[in-house]
Order: C-alpha cells, then sequence, then structure tokens
C-alpha cells in the first residue's frame, strides 16, 4: 500500500512539473530574426563563376521554414536566437555590412562567417558596436575597404578575428593599439593584407598572451619587430611574411615551445640562426626566405622530428651544411640555395625518405655528387646548379628514382653521362650545362626522354651527340628548348629539327 502511494505521489509530481513548462514551438526561429535574415537576402546577390556552386543557397530562405533550419544559420536551442552564420563560399555579392543592414538585430550571435564571396563596402560601426557577443569573425576574401571602426576593439569575447586578403582595408594605429590592449581572448588574427603602414610595432607588445595564430603577412609592417612576440606562451603560427620593411632578431631563447609554423619570408631580420632554434621540437614549417641573418647554420636538427618544410634560401649563409639536417625523418622540402655554404656532403644519409624537393644550387658545395641522392624514393626535384662539385655523376638503378627535375649545371662534374640518366622517363627538364662532361650522346639515348620539355648540357666542350637513321620516328611532344652549344656536335637529328 506505501509502494502504491508513492508512485501516485511521483506521477502527481511529474505531471505538475511537465504541465508547468511551455509547450515545444514548431518554430523556433524568433519572427524578427527570420524577418532580419530575409532582408538581408535582399541586400545581396547570387553570383558565381562558371564551375562554382554556392556553399550555401540562400535562395532557399523563405517564411514557410523555420529559419532556424536554413542552410548556413545556427539557432540557440532553448531561446531560438540566431547565434552562428555560416555564408562562406556561396558567391555572394553585394553592400551587406552598410549602415542598413538587419544583421545589426542579432545581439546575441556569436558566429558570423562571410569569407570568400565578392561583398563590398565599407565596415559600419554598428557591425562592431551592436554584436558585441561575437567570438568568431571572419570577412576574409571579400571586397570591403576603409578605415577599420575602432569600435572593433568592443567585441571583448572575440577568440578568432579573419580580415584577411581586404587590401583596401586598413587599420590605423590607435585602432590597432586599442585592438591588441583589449581582446584578450583572441587566439586567432589574421590580417593577411590589410594595410597596417600606420600601425606602431610596439602595439604588438600589447598582444594577447592567449594568442595561438597571428597573420601579418603582406601588411606593409615597418620598424623593429619585438621579440617578445616569439615568446607567447601558446604561440603556434607565426606569419609576417612579406613585409620587406620590417626588422628583427630571431629570439636567442625562450621560444614559444609549441610554435608550429614560421614565415618570416621577405623581411629584414638580422643576426644569426641560433642553437635554441632547435627547442622547437613541434616545429613544422619554415621559411626564412630573403632575409640578412648570415653566420652558420647551427647543427641543432636533431630533435625537430616534425618538420617538413624547411627554407633557408637567400639568408647570407656560410659554413658548412650542418650534419642533422640530413636526419629530418618528415622532410619534404628542403631549400638552403642562394647562400655561401661550403664543404661536401656527408658520405652516407639513410633518412629525407620523403623529401620532394632539394635545392641547394649557387652555394660553395664541393666534393662530389653522392650517390644516396639518387636512392630517395620521393624526389623529384633536385638542384644542385652553380655550385664546386666535382667527379663523376653516379650511375644509379633509375627504377628507384622519380626525378622530374634535374639540374647540375655550372660545377666541376666530368666524365660520360651515365646510361640511367636517359632513363628517366619522367623527366621534364634535363640540365647538365657548364661542366666538363665527355663521351657520346646518341639519339637512341634521347628517344627514351618523351616527357622532356627541357634539355640543355651545352658548354662541355668534349661531350658530342651522334645521330642514327630512323630518328625521325623519334616524338617529343612538349619540348620547348634545347641547347647544345659549346658541344662537339656537327649535325643534329632529325626530331629536334
Amino acid at each position: 500500500m506505501g509502494s502504491l502511494c508513492l508512485l501516485l505521489v511521483v506521477l502527481q509530481l511529474s505531471w505538475t512539473l511537465s504541465s508547468s513548462l511551455p509547450p515545444p514551438s514548431s518554430h523556433l526561429c524568433l519572427p524578427h530574426h527570420r524577418d532580419a535574415l530575409l532582408h538581408f537576402k535582399t541586400t545581396v546577390s547570387v553570383a558565381c563563376f562558371r564551375d562554382l556552386y554556392p556553399k550555401i543557397d540562400i535562395e532557399s530562405w523563405n517564411k514557410s521554414i523555420d529559419c532556424c533550419s536554413w542552410e548556413g544559420v545556427k539557432c540557440n536551442n532553448v531561446t531560438g536566437h540566431v547565434i552562428g552564420i555560416d555564408l562562406s563560399h556561396s558567391c555572394l555579392d553585394g553592400f551587406p555590412l552598410e549602415n542598413s543592414s538587419n544583421l545589426f538585430q542579432f545581439h546575441g550571435l556569436k558566429r558570423l562567417n562571410l569569407a570568400y564571396n565578392s561583398l563590398e563596402g565599407y565596415i559600419s560601426t554598428e557591425l562592431f558596436s551592436q554584436l558585441v557577443s561575437l567570438t568568431h569573425l571572419n570577412l576574409s576574401y571579400n571586397g570591403f575597404f576603409g578605415l577599420i571602426p575602432y569600435q572593433i576593439n568592443l567585441l571583448s569575447s572575440l577568440v578568432s578575428l579573419d580580415l584577411s586578403l581586404l587590401d583596401e582595408l586598413r587599420f590605423d594605429g590607435q585602432g590597432f593599439d586599442m585592438l591588441a590592449r583589449n581582446l584578450t581572448k583572441l587566439r586567432n588574427l589574421v590580417l593577411y593584407e590589410v594595410d597596417m603602414s600606420d600601425v606602431a610595432i610596439t602595439s604588438f607588445l600589447n598582444l594577447s598572451s592567449s594568442l595561438e595564430h597571428l597573420s601579418l603577412s603582406y601588411c606593409q609592417l615597418h620598424g623593429e619587430f619585438p621579440t617578445q612576440a616569439f615568446q607567447l606562451p601558446n604561440l603556434k603560427v607565426l606569419d609576417l611574411s612579406e613585409n620587406e620593411n620590417l626588422k628583427g632578431y630571431l629570439p636567442n631563447t625562450n621560444w614559444s615551445s609549441g610554435l608550429e609554423l614560421l614565415y618570416l619570408f621577405h623581411c629584414g631580420f638580422r643576426g644569426s640562426i641560433p642553437a635554441s632554434f632547435g627547442n622547437l621540437t613541434q616545429i613544422i614549417s619554415v621559411d626564412l626566405l630573403g632575409n640578412s641573418l648570415g653566420g652558420q647554420i647551427p647543427d641543432v636538427f636533431g630533435n625537430l622530428r616534425k618538420l617538413t618544410f624547411l627554407s633557408f634560401s637567400s639568408c647570407n649563409l656560410s659554413g658548412p651544411l650542418p650534419i642533422t639536417i640530413f636526419n629530418l625523418t618528415k622532410i619534404t622540402h628542403l631549400d638552403l640555395s642562394n647562400n655561401h655554404l661550403e664543404g661536401p656532403f656527408p658520405n652516407h644519409v639513410s633518412e629525407l625518405q620523403f623529401v620532394e624537393k632539394f635545392w641547394l644550387f649557387n652555394n660553395s658545395i664541393s666534393g662530389g655528387v653522392p650517390s644516396w641522392l639518387f636512392t630517395l624514393p620521393s624526389l623529384p626535384q633536385l638542384d644542385l646548379s652553380y655550385n664546386n662539385i666535382g667527379g663523376s655523376i653516379p650511375d644509379f638503378n633509375f627504377d628507384l628514382v622519380k626525378l622530374t627535375y634535374l639540374d647540375l649545371s655550372s660545377n666541376n662534374l666530368s666524365g660520360p653521362i651515365p646510361d640511367s640518366i636517359f632513363d628517366l622517363v619522367n623527366i621534364t627538364s634535363l640540365d647538365l650545362s657548364s661542366n666538363n662532361l665527355s663521351g657520346v650522346i646518341k639519339s637512341d639515348m634521347l628517344s627514351k626522354l618523351t616527357s622532356l620539355e627541357v634539355l640543355d648540357v651545352s658548354n662541355n666542350s668534349l661531350l658530342s651527340l651522334s645521330t642514327s637513321g630512323n630518328d625521325v620516328n623519334y616524338s617529343f611532344p612538349g619540348l620547348t628548348s634545347v641547347r647544345f652549344s659549346g658541344c662537339s656536335v656537327r649535325q643534329f637529328p632529325n626530331f629536334f629539327r
């Protein structure tokens, strides 16, 4: 009897609680939010280029469907407020961020993504003064222009801001300084091609310690970049590339330990590459092309097990090749070209199994061409031109080689060209010019190189070419350039004619 009474009490309580809750609405979307979205739809048009299709079709938006079910719209499941709008890659064209835009009514909006469209116009101050709940804002790859309003500093909840490739958009000094001071939760700041020529470099000292991704490429920055920015505790991506008047030094200590991508190409950084570079155990990609660093490359690559891309090209570096750089097990792109590096290659290398581009041209490398270079199973591009490399070109097992581009020009190589070179059926560019090569190239040897586009063996005075009667049948459909000047050639084969 007691159990029955207890059951009746529980059922009564459950009925009372359920009856006090509002019934679920079949239309979760708030009417004024629906109307605001439909008004936004009238301010833009859909104009896709040929072969492109919109990611989100706003033409499907209509009153007969709950707007929380519309493509690109996300609502709060309890309140019905629109909290997310993602219309990226939707072929939109128009001026939706002028003062008349009803987008500014979404005061609880958390995420707004209009990237990769053809939207234009000034960015209204109301975007920032009304949508103060935004955590993610992406307006990149559009045609917005003018000064970024100071009110952007009101977005104190902003975690991610991407205004990249808006080259008619600009920050002034005060506006960016206010952003750096007030947006303390910012983790991603991407301003690729935004004009920041009026911004004082000292403003970067005020950036949030929570910052993970800082991309300021092509921003017309100038001045001395503070080394403290390399030491932000959570920084993973730092891209300052293509700011040729931006100077600075790499930090000697206390790099951001989680740094994964470092892009400083075509800047004005000075000094040397510090030994502390070897502490970046999470680093994946590094490009320092075109800086004025100088000094030697420290031999500190032993712990950089995640590194896949490395370019120290045109950095005025000197000294020997660091041995540990040849032990990078995941490297795919290795470019040390246009420096003053010297000395020979190591005698034996068993790593570099995934390298696809190995460029070491225009240095002072001596010794011979190591045979292990032709055992790298993934290597399509090898350029050792303009060095002091001597000896002969080693023969190799062509079945193991994927070379499509080989440049050994302007060295001191001698002896005959190995037969295996002429078995590289996928090679498109072969340059062995300006060496001391000798022997005879027979036209039937060349006949196998049907993918050739460029062939240059010029300035090898002891190298000759012989023809055969059936060479008229050979075909080189992609061939654009052939050079035999300075060789012992008296007659060209018919297929070259």
